[in-house]
């Protein structure tokens, strides 16, 4: 082994004893505990079975994995909605206030995910500033219910993740060629025309990312539905969370956890492979503009 490689690996060595020890063997002892029975007081008998991949497809569970996913694609599709123009206007304005747009955008990751959350919950109560506007513009009927509802589970998605959205977007229209954008001007096409036909394909990619990050943050979260939900619906991480903490069934527990694991990896790397893709279409597209120029 080269000198330059043992100094990579040693590099490396924190970073990979990291995942392994708070990532890789966590995952194996989920793996590993959803194939045992419960114990008669909870826990864990070490028996074989697989009853608890069965209640998993229950139409119960099964339902309560539709909810969590449709909760997250609305999120989602919300999210990239906000997210493009905001990401948008970041990298069409002046070189010099974007790196200030951009800490702007993240600025909320600065305060704790749980203070966010219980932001909103007074926001959205009876008596939270949204009603209080109302009244103040006029309304006169009784309090808006928006606490404790499925939209306000979405607004509290949205609002947590859409950083990352707002990044993965501003990286992809930060890397596209402006001369694309010159040539589809200079053949006669409009501003809508060239967005739809040269801008968005280019940034997919980046929405893409975007898209699974927020989704697969979504459908596995907990602590939004628990606070802004108030326990009258349930996502998918709530009944995981359920399971090993009040229910003390941490074989089933481990048994949805290890579906949902398997949702998240499967959506990563699809996500991984679209991106490739689409990096090696542009790459033979620029081998080919270079093959023309050099002819």
């Amino acid at each position: 082994m080269s000198y330059q490689s043992a100094r990579s690996n040693l590099l490396a060595a924190p970073a990979v004893a990291w995942l392994v020890a708070f990532m890789i063997v966590p995952c194996l002892l989920i793996l590993s505990y959803a194939f045992f029975e419960r114990g008669v007081w909870g826990g864990i008998e070490y028996t074989l079975t697989l009853e608890n991949f069965t209640r998993v497809i229950d139409p119960l569970y099964a339902n309560i994995f539709l909810t969590s996913a449709r909760i997250a694609g609305l999120a989602t599709l919300l999210a990239i909605l906000i997210a493009y123009p905001a990401a948008y206007a970041i990298s069409r304005a002046p070189q010099m206030r974007q790196p200030m747009l951009l800490f702007f955008a993240v600025l909320p990751f600065w305060s704790n995910y749980l203070i966010r959350t219980y932001a909103w919950m007074v926001l959205l109560n009876r008596e939270g500033l949204i009603n209080n506007l109302l009244r103040w513009f006029g309304y006169e009927g009784e309090p808006l219910s928006l606490l404790y509802t499925e939209g306000a589970v979405i607004i509290g998605l949205v609002y947590n993740y859409l950083p990352f959205v707002i990044l993965a977007i501003y990286s992809s229209l930060s890397r596209l060629n402006p001369e694309l954008m010159e040539a589809s001007r200079d053949l006669g096409g409009g501003p809508f025309r060239t967005f739809w036909r040269v801008t968005l394909p280019l940034t997919l990619p980046g929405v893409a990312a975007g898209g699974v990050f927020v989704f697969v943050l979504s459908i596995g979260n907990f602590v939004t539905p628990a606070l802004l939900g108030g326990g009258r619906f349930q996502m998918i991480g709530n009944v995981v969370y359920d399971q090993f903490l009040s229910a003390n069934d941490w074989p089933f527990g481990a048994a949805l956890g290890l579906v949902l694991i398997a949702i998240m990896i499967l959506l990563l790397m699809l996500q991984a492979r679209a991106t490739a893709r689409a990096s090696g279409e542009r790459a033979g597209e620029n081998a080919d503009q270079q093959a023309r120029a050099g002819v």
